[in-house]
């Protein structure tokens, strides 16, 4: 075994030799060093674990959260190392949450680590049904249930710095919903009757930090704060809309996760409350109750199409914007009188930005319009691929001047006609072009062929060589609305990546076509529009 303390050794002091230059190599070094410390921890001398755990601790403020939580999903079952372990579990919740709802230790090293933990972890632990009795007797004892979700005549004497560790709420409530949908697929209990009400407190960010009536995870980290959109738990717009200004919340709608008893839609009426001696907002304190069928839309399945919310949500968008657009427009063409070369330049930028986000709407629309079976119908209409191709060329100049990327799409064959109306072949093409220069480096090449070939599928192909990004990537992950190169969603593209490929897809699927995801290339497939040689040759028989 000493070879192998000797390379890992060797492995840890090459990586910390090398200074991180940028996020990205920051991000190597840390999916390396807990690589190794996973698979070796136990043979490693204790020096290069200390100056190892030392660099993660460094660098962590320079790893993106989602890059950290795939890497505690990476090393969670098959890691040994308690230490590791530990280290994670003292991260941000959504991060705690992922290591320990994961990992498998022996039952020596969690009786070891527990007294490490903060109450929010040894939370999440006391959720778990597997661990070994003395574990949970050892959590039990230092009251894991009860530290990080304070009852509310606690919560109201305690400090706000004693209250749940402070996060995202978005990271709370996928800690607790997780936890909660994994206790459920272990062990399938008789189906519960659906609970009809329950009593809720939260702090002073609008998080729900103590419940009575329901299961804990159910609601325990959502916001009534912030509103959920898209058929997401959490609270309306309505609810949103009094906490800002502290006032009443009547018969508001919220949607919980979880076991069948819990899951759905509730209304909800709170109160805030004040700390007697300082007057300081603490929170909401107030009860949950099911719907009346009145409150309900007629026919409306309790599930119903997250299709539908988007496209609600779209309706609700459009009117804002093409009034703040509209006035822009009258600031900039000076309609109600001079205005200083300031103002003018401020309004041409919002007009530019309201215009980029009606495209956005508009790709949201027609996401939303192709949800579910989508039904190949080639178009009657003929598009000429080469003349979308330079269209979108110069419409993305700038964005390659900016960016320092260069596009080259050679052209095989022609001509390039396809059977598809023009809107949607701009679309396409100019998505998934702009998508993948979104996660092109700096200096690089995006290189790619428009080919027009006779086939057994008479198709013609946009291939684009893959970036260096996602060279490796899996098709399932460059589909994942949620996956980029370094964890979150790049910095240039307002859609994600997963989100502009399936639209992609999705557009051409309708058209009877397809993108293709290969190992070195990405292919967009339409049906081909151009005379067939063997219908050309027949012709020119018969003459």
């Amino acid at each position: 075994m000493g070879w192998l303390r000797v390379t890992a050794d060797s492995m840890i002091a090459t990586i910390l030799r090398q200074a991180p230059a940028d996020r990205r190599a920051s991000i190597a070094a840390w999916r390396q060093l807990t690589d190794i410390l996973a698979q070796r921890g136990n043979q490693l001398d204790t020096t290069d674990i200390r100056r190892a755990f030392h660099a993660l601790a460094v660098l962590r403020r320079d790893v993106p959260e989602k890059v950290r939580r795939d890497c505690a999903v990476a090393v969670a079952r098959h890691g040994r190392f308690a230490p590791l372990v530990a280290f994670y579990a003292n991260d941000v919740p959504a991060v705690s949450a992922t290591m320990l709802r994961r990992a498998r230790l022996a039952e020596a090293d969690w009786l070891a680590m527990l007294p490490t933990t903060a109450a929010t972890a040894r939370s999440i632990l006391a959720g778990r049904s597997d661990l070994p009795v003395s574990v949970r007797r050892a959590l039990d004892s230092l009251g894991a249930g009860s530290v990080a979700l304070p009852q509310p005549a606690l919560a109201a004497e305690a400090p706000a710095a004693a209250a749940v560790d402070e996060a995202p709420a978005s990271q709370i409530s996928e800690l607790v919903r997780r936890i909660d949908k994994y206790q459920s697929s272990r062990s399938k209990p008789p189906p519960a009757r659906p609970r009809t009400s329950f009593l809720f407190e939260t702090g002073p960010d609008g998080v729900i930090r103590w419940v009575d009536g329901i299961t804990r995870g159910a609601a325990i980290g959502l916001s009534i704060a912030e509103s959920a959109l898209g058929g997401e738990p959490g609270a309306d717009g309505a609810a949103v809309g009094a906490f800002r200004q502290r006032a009443e919340i009547v018969n508001a709608r919220m949607i919980l996760e979880g076991s069948a008893a819990d899951a759905g839609e509730w209304r909800f009426s709170a109160l805030p409350w004040f700390d007697p001696a300082t007057g300081q907002f603490r929170g909401y304190r107030g009860t949950a109750r099911r719907p009346q069928r009145n409150e309900l839309p007629y026919g409306r399945p309790e599930s119903s199409d997250s299709g539908d919310s988007i496209r609600q949500l779209i309706h609700e968008l459009r009117s804002p914007l093409n009034a703040i657009s509209g006035f822009a427009q009258i600031i900039s063409g000076q309609m109600f009188g001079p205005v200083s070369g300031a103002y003018r330049k401020m309004a041409d930028s919002i007009i530019a930005d309201a215009a980029a986000v009606q495209d956005i709407i508009d790709d949201l629309e027609v996401a939303a319009r192709s949800t579910g079976t989508v039904e190949a119908r080639p178009s009657d209409e003929i598009a000429d691929l080469a003349t979308v191709m330079a269209q979108i060329e110069g419409d993305l100049a700038p964005l390659l001047a900016d960016q320092r990327i260069d596009l080259s799409i050679s052209r095989v064959g022609g001509p390039f006609l396809a059977h598809a109306d023009d809107a949607n072949s701009r679309r396409m093409v100019g998505r998934l072009l702009t998508a993948l220069v979104d996660i092109c480096e700096a200096g690089t090449t995006l290189v790619g062929q428009l080919v027009a070939e006779a086939g057994p599928d008479d198709m013609l192909q946009l291939r684009i060589v893959r970036p260096a990004a996602i060279r490796f990537a899996s098709a399932a992950d460059l589909l994942d609305p949620g996956f980029s190169p370094e964890g979150e969603a790049p910095g240039a593209a307002i859609l994600s990546l997963g989100f502009s490929l399936r639209l992609v897809d999705s557009l051409a699927r309708g058209a009877g076509g397809r993108l293709d995801i290969g190992h070195n290339a990405l292919t967009l497939y339409l049906p081909s529009a151009n005379p067939r040689a063997d219908t050309e040759l027949g012709a020119q028989h018969g003459e």
